[in-house]
């Protein structure tokens, strides 16, 4: 069966002096790294630290104020639209959080729906139903295979609730719901948050047996994995590095502002989903 990914190569993403200033100070700034098509690029740092602001500017949902980046032949920020085309989110607390009440047939059934009429060409639309339909199931049991959710080891199944599901399998059928626009990068908040060691591990295999389809994946985590392309919020120049590395462009703060500048973590964060889910 072929992946959810197969035909759509990932993005190359780059990044130089790129920043985000909110109503209370820097979110993140001086960042810059680059990374290849098909990379684990890593966003590491404390919370409160611009990850998630971050992630959601590489993936289109938010316009960085200083600096430039590029996902694929897109540039940033004037082609957020054209960023958001091609990139999925994965699970982002408080911009596309799961309804817990309902069961994961209907996640699927739902995202499916939302695919098949805005992310399809209009030929698609007009092709016999039967055919959109198994198209859809082969597209739904792809994207579950590379997120590694296996439906019948659910408490009920299929119709299980997400309220009922642990925090791996909520990780894992977040990121289903993203593959099954086949993007070509995917972004995913909170990779590693309060998974045990067993989980991460698992957690961080999926994501890199994503890469090797091709899909470039940018990930938020307390700590990167082995071969990822990290990039560094919150942290001094020489504590930036790519991969295994020292890097010591990889991210510059910002040596200028004060420290009472810093965005206090809940607020900054509430603005930046806000917007978000604007977009």
């Amino acid at each position: 069966m072929d992946g959810p990914t197969d035909g759509a190569r990932g993005a190359a993403v780059t990044a130089e002096d790129f920043g985000l200033k909110g109503p209370r100070g820097w979110a993140f700034r001086g960042i810059g790294f680059r990374a290849e098509p098909g990379s684990l690029i890593a966003l590491e740092g404390p919370s409160g630290s611009g990850r998630t602001c971050l992630l959601l500017a590489l993936t289109g949902r938010m316009r960085a104020t200083e600096g430039s980046a590029s996902v694929g032949r897109f540039r940033l920020p004037k082609q957020l639209a054209a960023v958001r085309g091609i990139s999925g989110l994965g699970p982002v607390p408080g911009v596309n959080d799961l309804d817990p009440a309902l069961t994961v047939a209907e996640h699927l059934h739902e995202r499916a729906l939302l695919e098949r009429r805005f992310g399809g060409s209009l030929r698609g639309l007009l092709r016999p139903r039967a055919e959109r339909r198994n198209e859809t199931r082969l597209r739904v049991d792809a994207a579950l295979a590379a997120a590694g959710l296996d439906l019948e080891s659910l408490p009920k199944g299929r119709r299980t609730a997400v309220r009922d599901l642990e925090r791996l399998e909520v990780l894992r059928l977040s990121v289903a719901l993203a593959l099954i626009g086949r993007p070509r990068v995917l972004g995913v908040d909170d990779t590693d948050l309060k998974l045990s060691d067993a989980e991460r591990a698992a957690a961080w295999g999926m994501l890199t047996s994503l890469t090797d389809q091709g899909t470039t994946v940018v990930a938020v985590c307390s700590e990167a994995p082995d071969g990822a392309v990290v990039v560094r919020t919150g942290a001094r120049p020489d504590e930036a590095r790519r991969g295994s590395s020292e890097d010591p462009g990889d991210a510059r703060p910002d040596d200028d502002r004060p420290g009472d500048d810093r965005p206090d973590d809940d607020k900054e964060t509430a603005d930046a989903l806000a917007e978000a889910r604007r977009a």
